[in-house]
């Protein structure tokens, strides 16, 4: 892919886990002429994948990464959010936050449970008070992340959010990643965004809207 130059008119990117999910965004996004920091529990790792990226990309730790971005994507384990919305607090106040983080109870114990029952979006919201959250890239492969932008438009984005103007900030940065983003109600549909429901894995924007119209919060 060939890397375009930052501009200072997108908003910068903040990533927040930068293993699978979180690079390939970060990859696409920087490519697209986005900044982008990444940044995880491992500094070293981070600093060389923005080497590997290159322009527009950067490294620094959560902390950082959440006072340099506009924007923030978490892509960390459901049992890292109690500790980050503690420990990034202020910072959170009043940004848009892509939550593409699924809770599994084996790797992530009682708060897993807890976001199956009330619902992933309900208690990420919980979780990061004061950040305007879109919950997206749930339930499609963290590899098509990084392709998608070939063929843009084809595969639907299903996305879930109160707050209006956070999703027109996510819709744009996830059509740049290659889907359609199709917005199926507000974040209490959150439960139906993860794997093992029926709005997983990959499906046309007119099919999630016909998925999406037979599901209750």
């Amino acid at each position: 892919m060939s890397a375009q130059p930052a501009s200072t008119s997108k908003p910068k990117i903040g990533l927040i886990g930068s293993g699978n999910v979180g690079s390939n965004l970060g990859r696409v996004w920087a490519s697209k002429g986005y900044q982008v920091m990444f940044s995880s529990r491992d500094i070293e790792a981070d600093r060389k994948l923005a080497a590997q990226v290159g322009s527009g990309a950067r490294a620094g730790t959560p902390q950082e990464a959440a006072a340099f971005a506009d924007v923030l994507v978490f892509a960390v384990p459901y049992g890292a959010l109690p500790e980050l919305g503690r420990s990034l607090g202020a910072a959170l106040q009043g940004k848009v936050l892509i939550d593409a983080c699924n809770p599994f109870p084996q790797r992530d114990g009682a708060i897993a449970d807890e976001a199956r029952a009330q619902g992933a979006g309900a208690v990420s919201a919980r979780l990061l008070p004061g950040a305007r959250i879109v919950r997206a890239f749930n339930a499609v492969g963290a590899a098509r992340m990084g392709v998608m932008h070939q063929t843009p438009g084809k595969v639907g984005m299903p996305i879930a959010s109160d707050d209006q103007a956070a999703v027109e900030v996510a819709s744009s940065l996830i059509r740049d990643i290659g889907f359609e983003p199709v917005l199926v109600g507000r974040l209490d549909m959150g439960r139906f965004l993860m794997p093992g429901t029926p709005l997983a894995g990959e499906h046309t924007p007119e099919e999630i809207r016909r998925i999406a119209a037979t599901l209750k919060p």
